[in-house]
């Protein structure tokens, strides 16, 4: 190897692993150590995995203004982590948004394409955490706050676009195209991506860690084919938003899968 190719490889390295330190990977070892610290603490309570709970989008602040005011900041600054990645994307004379497939180029056929992703996907996906409840190796998620205010849809609608621009763009858009220039053949990208992704859910428990990596192989699978995050992030984003907003629901009707432990 070349001088120039083995610094180029040498950078490659250290630049995946400072993204991977300050976003999903970040966030894939907290949620392992989450599930370490639900299994033990459930062990200590004589209960099971599925007695513990966790939260998805709790209240930051007791009073509306700055509740909103921070929940707004935490998205703002994840989104600007979506932008430092895509900015590391970017080479001369290519622009990384049409790269990866995230733009408005074919915005029909992406929408088309995210609605049937968010139907194959959550449909089996809510039947997985129903089963995992009820074998008691998921633990009860709390997908938003029971008591809405009028300030609540807005910002779980946000919050759902922020977590389908994270992980697409991050474990899709950006890894798919640096690990492909490190030689990794398609189904090891597409198989190890989905494996991090499961491990980022894992606070969740054993059925989310499955269901994700399931995901991962499909819209790995589905970008390889398209070569556009667009649909993935529209499909991500509908299934989140249909989780958040429709959780209260949920919790009224099947209380004892998902109200709160």
């Amino acid at each position: 190897m070349s001088d120039p190719a083995r610094y180029e490889r040498t950078r490659l390295i250290w630049e995946v692993s400072l993204v991977l330190a300050i976003t999903v990977g970040r966030s894939a070892l907290y949620s392992v150590i989450s599930l370490v610290r639900s299994s033990i603490q459930a062990l200590q309570q004589g209960q099971g995995l599925g007695d513990q709970g966790t939260t998805l989008n709790p209240p930051q602040d007791a009073t509306a203004f700055w509740d909103i005011l921070y929940q707004v900041l935490d998205v703002g600054f994840s989104l600007a982590l979506v932008a430092l990645v895509v900015f590391l994307l970017w080479e001369p004379a290519s622009n990384a948004l049409h790269r990866i497939g995230l733009d408005f180029r074919h915005f029909g056929s992406d929408a088309a394409r995210g609605f049937l992703l968010a139907a194959v996907i959550g449909i089996p996906g809510l039947g997985l955490y129903v089963v995992g409840r009820l074998l008691g190796v998921t633990l009860n998620v709390s997908a938003s706050p029971l008591d809405a205010a009028w300030w609540t849809v807005p910002l779980l609608v946000l919050s759902a676009l922020r977590a389908g621009l994270t992980e697409e763009v991050i474990f899709i858009g950006y890894l798919f195209d640096r690990l492909r220039r490190f030689g990794w053949s398609w189904w090891a990208i597409i198989l190890s991506t989905a494996a991090l992704r499961g491990a980022y859910h894992a606070y969740q428990g054993v059925g989310a860690i499955i269901g994700n990596f399931a995901m991962g192989v499909v819209f790995g699978w589905c970008y390889r084919r398209w070569g556009r995050v667009m649909p993935l992030v529209i499909a991500h984003t509908l299934l989140d938003i249909v989780a958040f907003v429709g959780y209260p629901l949920a919790a009224a009707l099947w209380p004892g899968v998902f109200a709160p432990a």
